[in-house]
């Protein structure tokens, strides 16, 4: 009999600052609140995570309206297909304000930013927060974004891998830049800071050339927690090297399972303790008082609220594919799959889902890419949700889940009330925060700073 797990899960809700969750219907569910232009929507959102203990409150974003499908956003706004994205910066600070523990992530490319204004956000955040920030660190997919950054069209898959690996190094090193006792703080000899701790970083590379130091003391955590997404092969060396959580879209736990010990197997190749590196799986949750009340609104989420079209319009956003010369029903084949440049790992993924004797048609792939199919189930009672979490969690399939809404606030708000009592009393979620920073309640070191010379300062 496998040994119960002592460890607990780790918990994030999927946000976007957006008229939609990732649930590309969710704006046509009858009790969605429409104030997503309100920063006291995300405040509100933000205080019901902090009440279920959830670790991390994360959000997605993109550079661009998705605009790939026939060359156009028409359909993007006329079906509301993750038309508005707001900037994260003001929501992130609000969110802060809002919450004393609740750890807050944020998307940001390093296709079209730059390290030293990245590096600054994060540090600035980690201070205002007490040690609660988290880079989701993406590289941009298509061609809607290059054009928003006087680019014709995005760099090739491994390229920007390339610029990530440097840009995420530029990063690292401005954040080391102040050493932890650097301020001194004397009023009365006028002496504020020791220059001597203090270090410019005189990177010069292929992508950039960045003289520091950075701007923003030493922050609480010492750096934020890295967070990363990426599906390819590329994209999961990159992850093992960098990442402290790592999110992966497996449709199935069979599917989670094996990415959950591979990219384990690559942490540990690389040097890493791999229990230090949490894998999280996206799932929507719908929790009823009854499993037919579960059901019932499980139905009306799959088969009443996306329109086709915009399943489709996201599907060319992310594959940077332009799918408006194909139909529906048109059969996905290898030379159509080879041909696209976008996000590597999703055919693959579907097609390895949906099983051979399945026709994987546009309207699967699509249906995959913005639908409830897009992630696994956990559909029924509190009781009976918890069981299919700690099924996944004793399993090892994952250390946590990414829970995504189907609809805004109401989703967490279900899941808060009635899913997290339950994990509670099995032990499985915690009931107090461990403490104030972001790193201490995913039980994580705090980096040791690259230019001290003193390297036992990483701690718990």
């Amino acid at each position: 009999m496998t040994t119960r797990r002592t460890d607990q899960m780790t918990l994030v809700a999927f946000m976007q600052a957006s008229n939609v969750s990732v649930y590309a219907g969710s704006w046509r569910y009858k009790n969605s609140a429409r104030d997503y232009l309100d920063l006291k929507y995300y405040q509100r959102i933000a205080r019901v995570l902090e009440e279920g203990r959830f670790d991390l409150m994360f959000f997605d974003d993109r550079l661009a309206m998705p605009s790939i499908y026939g060359d156009s956003a028409d359909d993007a706004v006329r079906y509301g297909a993750r038309p508005i994205k707001l900037d994260l910066t003001a929501i992130l600070g609000a969110a802060a304000a809002a919450t004393e523990n609740l750890g807050l992530g944020a998307t940001y490319s390093t296709t079209y930013y730059e390290p030293f204004h990245v590096a600054r956000t994060f540090a600035t955040l980690d201070h205002l927060s007490g040690g609660r920030a988290a880079w989701n660190v993406v590289t941009s997919v298509n061609d809607a974004e290059a054009r928003n950054f006087s680019v014709d069209s995005h760099t090739e898959h491994d390229r920007r891998y390339d610029r990530a690996e440097e840009f995420i190094d530029v990063v690292s090193r401005l954040w080391d830049s102040w050493e932890e006792d650097a301020i001194v703080g004397d009023q009365e000899s006028g002496h504020f800071a020791d220059p001597e701790k203090v270090h410019e970083i005189n990177h010069k590379g292929e992508f950039f050339s960045v003289r520091g130091p950075l701007t923003v003391p030493r922050t609480p955590q010492g750096r934020p927690v890295i967070i990363q997404a990426g599906s390819s092969g590329r994209g999961r060396e990159f992850a093992a090297k960098w990442a402290d959580l790592i999110f992966t879209g497996a449709p199935s736990q069979a599917v989670a399972t094996d990415q959950y010990t591979q990219q384990k197997a690559l942490a540990t190749e690389i040097g890493r303790d791999a229990d230090k590196v949490r894998l999280l799986p996206m799932v929507y949750v719908i929790v009823g008082e009854t499993e037919e009340i579960a059901r019932s609104k499980e139905a009306i989420f799959l088969n009443e609220l996306v329109h086709p079209m915009a399943s489709l319009t996201l599907l060319s956003e992310v594959t940077n594919f332009d799918f408006a010369g194909y139909s529906l029903d048109d059969v996905v084949t290898d030379e159509l799959i080879n041909s696209i440049s976008g996000i590597r790992g999703l055919v693959q993924g579907v097609k390895k889902h949906v099983g051979a004797d399945v026709e994987l048609t546009l309207r699967v792939l699509a249906n995959h890419r913005a639908t409830l199919l897009q992630g696994p189930r956990f559909v029924g009672t509190a009781a009976q949700i918890a069981d299919q979490m700690d099924d996944w969690f004793q399993a090892r399939s994952c250390d946590g889940f990414v829970i995504a809404a189907t609809h805004f606030p109401g989703a967490f708000e279900d899941f808060v009330r009635m899913v997290v009592p339950e994990l509670q009393q099995r032990g499985l979620t915690r009931t107090e925060y461990a403490g104030p920073t972001l790193r201490e309640n995913l039980g994580l070191e705090q980096p040791a700073n690259s230019f001290a010379t003193d390297q036992e300062s990483a701690r718990v």
